[in-house]
């Protein structure tokens, strides 16, 4: 099975990602995939129904998405969009400082797309961040958590980038390095 197949049996759509990265691309911003799908560009992947973008600026965002039939509401700090049909729900995290990242973001390849994907300090920072809210409902930091074990279990230079004290696991695995 194709990753492209492997995507759209969980979303129900098989172009919803796709369609994103183009409507983003047409925007004209620079953008980059972060969260739990740009996770799965550092290590084995895991299955999320969210796909989490920042952009530099939201100029043009709504529209290019409407324009391939997603429905889009605009919140706080982000847009969040959904093809009708599909499981997977967009993000698109603007006026934050994620803003920051689109401009060091790495090329990478997810589900059969070429895209932009956070670099990896950028992201474990966001999961810092992610973690470290506490507006954030407990499954999603646990999720956090978990994607933070990960990336130090397959990048050693991640533990550096995890102030101590503040996951137990990656405290444990510091000192059986």
């Amino acid at each position: 099975m194709r990753d492209e197949e492997f995507l759209a049996g969980l979303t129900g759509s098989d172009s919803d990602l796709r369609l994103a990265v183009e409507a983003l691309r047409e925007a004209g911003q620079l953008f980059c995939i972060i969260g739990g799908l740009a996770v799965n560009h550092y290590v084995e992947p895991v299955v999320t129904l969210d796909a989490d973008f920042a952009v530099v600026a939201a100029t043009g965002v709504n529209e290019a998405l409407q324009a391939r039939g997603f429905r889009v509401e605009a919140v706080a700090n982000s847009i969040n969009a959904q093809l009708p049909g599909s499981r997977l729900r967009l993000q698109i995290t603007i006026n934050s400082p994620y803003g920051t990242f689109p401009a060091r973001a790495v090329p990478g390849r997810l589900f059969g797309l070429d895209m932009p994907i956070a670099s990896l300090p950028d992201l474990v920072q966001g999961k810092l961040w992610a973690l470290q809210d506490s507006a954030r409902r407990l499954s999603k930091r646990a999720k956090d958590r978990a994607n933070l074990i990960r990336l130090c279990e397959s990048h050693r230079q991640v533990f550096d980038l995890i102030p101590p004290g503040l996951i137990a696991a990656v405290d444990e695995m510091r000192t059986s390095r």
